[in-house]
């Protein structure tokens, strides 16, 4: 017996299964979040809702585009004396940034009178509140990202989330759920996170003295170019959302989020096992190993890639059930489900589209990734364009997705040969031995 709960022990606290674990309770909660705002707001308003929350990802992916890859890359691995500088210089820029973006908030916030749109008039009124209010805990976040706690991580979104929908379910049964009350209780989950963060030392705010110039300028040197490639990646999900809006309205944004909503099934593992490997790549990198390198972002990607087909040939079956079950009988015979079929195909090219652009960030080749991104996003607008005129439906967006895709599969290959040479189809076999190798070793 004791030997069991050892076993048990020592697979609970692996930092695979707890990056693991992590994500798919995020992802639930997500999912039930946004069932809770499905169920009890029209479809424009859930629109509205999701217009701003894209609004202000794409805002806030300039701080984590910025910081979050660099902090990882120069923390990994490092002296503690060198993790201290890496931290305070990372609060340093981080606040420099929260600083800029509540200047430009100033005349936004009186621009917004101005505006008739709903959506556009709460996120010029608010992004600036929301950047302070998210800073510590997004700081905490890259702590224990770096550190390898995703313990630590898994609480400070739990508590993050979990607030936002004990406050959204209390609205609902007040009957006081209306988009304000909405934005205000996401407001108050955000200060309560970073309250917690700082009352528990988490975001490690009083390293801020011991940043120094060399540490601001690797993080700022690096972050330049990996910002421009997280920034334009996050472009895609808020090209889409403005066309749909634009062209389609509010009522086509909530029914096509609702079906890219649910990719939070292939997320869930694609988010846990890329916390995990930016550590050991970037530790292999930094040491100078090679094909240890490609060894680990091809174990990642076959593995990945092969566990997550029976995950989307599922999704394909019962993606009505699905769309049902989150969105309620108002989303029956939309386009919703069908959505979320077409993003389940061509969703298998993600684990190499990410672990490529992750590993040519890991190897300090981020112009790399951002000249791609460019690309990429004159593509994806091009073909949405091409796919609203010829479809006149959100399909048209879906299937304009997928040319972006294949491109940054193709480009991330080519680059990384130069690195290292390796066989792209060689990397699926072996994830099929790798991936049965891991699942015998969670037997207890």
């Amino acid at each position: 017996m004791s030997d069991f709960i050892n076993s048990l022990k020592s697979k609970v606290q692996n930092k695979h299964f707890l990056s693991l674990t992590g994500n798919a309770v995020m992802s639930i909660l997500g999912v039930v979040t946004y069932s809770l705002l499905y169920h009890s707001l029209s479809l424009d308003a859930i629109g509205i809702w999701i217009f701003f929350i894209t609004g202000f990802s794409l805002l806030d992916t300039f701080r984590s585009g910025f910081l979050t890859i660099a902090f990882i890359k120069f923390y990994s691995g490092s002296s503690e004396s060198k993790q201290r500088e890496v931290i305070g210089s990372t609060w340093y820029i981080a606040i420099l940034i929260t600083i800029g973006f509540i200047l430009l908030n100033i005349p936004a916030f009186l621009l917004e009178k101005y505006v008739n749109d709903t959506g556009f008039s709460m996120l010029l009124k608010w992004f600036g509140l929301t950047y302070i209010l998210t800073l510590p805990f997004y700081i905490a976040s890259n702590i224990a990202q770096g550190e390898q706690r995703f313990d630590r991580l898994l609480y400070i979104r739990v508590i993050n989330t979990g607030s936002f929908i004990g406050f959204v379910a209390l609205l609902i049964f007040l009957k006081k759920n209306t988009l304000d009350n909405i934005l205000y209780a996401y407001l108050t989950s955000s200060l309560l996170t970073s309250t917690f963060t700082l009352i528990f030392g988490w975001c490690k705010l009083s390293y801020l003295k011991n940043r120094s110039k060399e540490s601001n300028s690797q993080i700022y040197n690096f972050g330049k170019f990996s910002v421009g490639t997280t920034l334009s990646a996050s472009l895609f999900k808020t090209t889409d959302t403005i066309i749909i809006k634009v062209f389609l309205g509010d009522a086509a944004l909530a029914i096509y989020n609702l079906g890219v909503k649910l990719l939070e099934v292939i997320e869930i593992p694609l988010r846990s096992f890329i916390a995990t490997a930016i550590p050991i790549l970037s530790s292999s990198y930094n040491q100078k190993r090679k094909q240890e390198v490609i060894q680990s972002m091809s174990k990642f990607i076959g593995m990945l890639t092969i566990g997550l087909i029976p995950v989307a040939i599922l999704s394909l079956l019962f993606a009505d059930l699905a769309i049902y079950i989150i969105g309620g009988s108002k989303y029956i015979n939309t386009e919703a489900a069908n959505v979320l079929r077409l993003f389940m195909t061509f969703a298998l090219l993600f684990p190499a589209d990410r672990f490529f652009a992750l590993t040519i960030d890991v190897i300090h080749r981020p112009k790399v990734n951002f000249i791609k991104i460019l690309v990429m996003l004159a593509a994806n607008l091009v073909f949405d364009f091409v796919g609203v005129k010829l479809f006149g439906n959100v399909y048209g967006i879906a299937l304009g997705s997928i040319v972006p895709s294949v491109i940054a599969v193709v480009v991330g290959y080519k680059a990384l040969q130069s690195y290292s040479k390796f066989s792209f189809w060689s990397i699926f076999p072996s994830g099929y031995k790798d991936l049965r190798t891991l699942i015998k070793s969670v037997k207890f």
